[in-house]
């Protein structure tokens, strides 16, 4: 049986999105055209697309955080083709190959207080493998009735049914009501409201240390650490969702370390396996008591062939001197904000950490991506008004500059 990709991808060259709208669920293409990606992408490249016509965009998006090492990295390409050439992609984690644990070995030696791992193919899946885990940890410890789990207003964890519940956005939920009962929402950064709620029914508290699709707002440290206190006095497990903050978007390794506080149970996904589908939750040895045989499991979480990618990409992303690098590319960016925000009154406020960023505009954000892309930089639009910038961590500041300069162009394009 003859096949012949190379062959396949010439003869379709240029026609991704016409396919997309013919044959893949109608929801796909709508919501790629409403987020402004409603081109073919031919090739990728460290930090820059090319559409079918050879042109290049600046991608500060990167797959909403996926690509921090970069789109093709050769040393993530190279694992890959390693384990290929291993046969690794015979084997899955219940055939117990080496690799998914030396994975968690490298990962947890990088998240101090966090000792087991769970590994699966996505965030929300991470996310509903928290959350079954603080249901079932409360379960055996305290009974059926400490079950409730309080999580922020303007959150995101997901699309499946346990992560959309405890998502505190109401237009993810349209339509697919009732959802799932037992959580409680309350304001982010409001430790007030955050203590009313907690009762004898409440089993945990989930939070983002930076809220991505939120509109990147970012949690005080006063407050993130005083939920650890309040955890602590009644209880309850404190959760961490760093599916799109963690993995060194923020400058450190996990967003929870610029804080100086752990949690009990963390997901991760997006970044890890440098383009391949990979989520894992991370949780404390007391936490994971939670989980018996049987009662959580994943056929493809943690497969060799992902896990030789992941072991690549936390390479890359776990390197001191990388780290050190995005938190001055952070700070450089941050002065390139506050320039944009003197020359245009439209900017409100620019919130970030690292390279990841949300300039909020005080009217609707997306004739702004749109004329961004149409000049050759990729971002994206949250929350209506806010602009999202998640480039690379391996962008270069002439990078930067260039990607500055079309937000600059755009802007004055709207607004002159």
């Amino acid at each position: 049986m003859d096949f012949d990709l190379p062959g396949l991808l010439a003869a379709h060259r240029g026609d991704g999105y016409e396919l997309y709208g013919r044959y893949l669920n109608p929801q796909q293409p709508r919501m790629l055209h409403a987020i402004g990606f409603d081109k073919v992408y031919q090739r990728a490249e460290g930090a820059y697309l090319y559409d079918a016509d050879g042109r290049q965009y600046a991608d500060f998006l990167a797959g909403f955080g996926v690509f921090a090492a970069g789109r093709n990295h050769p040393v993530i390409r190279q694992a890959l083709h390693e384990a290929l050439d291993a046969q690794l992609a015979d084997w899955t984690q219940f055939d117990c190959g080496p690799l998914p644990g030396l994975l968690a070995e490298r990962l947890l030696a990088k998240a101090p207080g966090l000792e087991r791992v769970f590994f699966c193919n996505s965030g929300t899946e991470a996310m509903e493998g928290a959350i079954k885990l603080c249901r079932r940890y409360a379960n055996e410890r305290f009974g059926p009735e400490r079950h409730n789990i309080i999580c922020m207003q303007n959150s995101f964890h997901g699309r499946t049914f346990g992560a959309l519940s405890a998502t505190g956005q109401q237009k993810f939920w349209q339509g697919f009501e009732p959802l799932l009962p037992g959580f409680v929402f309350v304001p982010f950064n409001d430790l007030p409201a955050l203590e009313a709620a907690v009762d004898d029914t409440v089993c945990a508290v989930i939070l983002e240390p930076v809220q991505g699709e939120g509109g990147v707002n970012l949690a005080d440290s006063e407050y993130l650490a005083a939920v650890r206190q309040l955890c602590d006095q009644k209880g309850i497990l404190l959760v961490f969702d760093e599916v799109q903050c963690g993995l060194g978007r923020t400058g450190r390794l996990f967003a929870y370390q610029h804080y100086g506080v752990t949690p009990d149970i963390m997901a991760l996904a997006k970044a890890l396996a440098g383009g391949l589908p990979m989520g894992a939750l991370l949780a404390t040895e007391k936490a994971a008591q939670g989980f018996v045989p049987g009662s959580h499991a994943s056929t493809f979480g943690g497969g060799p062939v992902i896990a030789a990618a992941a072991l690549a990409s936390l390479c890359i992303l776990c390197d001191p001197a990388f780290l050190a690098a995005v938190r001055q590319k952070g700070a450089y960016l941050q002065e390139k904000f506050q320039e944009l925000k003197t020359r245009f009154p439209v900017i409100e406020e620019v919130r970030g950490l690292g390279l990841m960023w949300g300039m909020q505009l005080s009217q609707d954000g997306m004739p702004v991506v749109t004329a961004c892309r149409e000049r050759g930089l990729l971002v994206n639009c949250t929350q209506g008004n806010v602009i999202r910038l998640l480039p690379p961590l391996i962008v270069e500041q002439g990078e930067l500059d260039q990607g500055m300069e079309i937000l600059s162009q755009a802007l004055g394009a709207i607004h002159s």
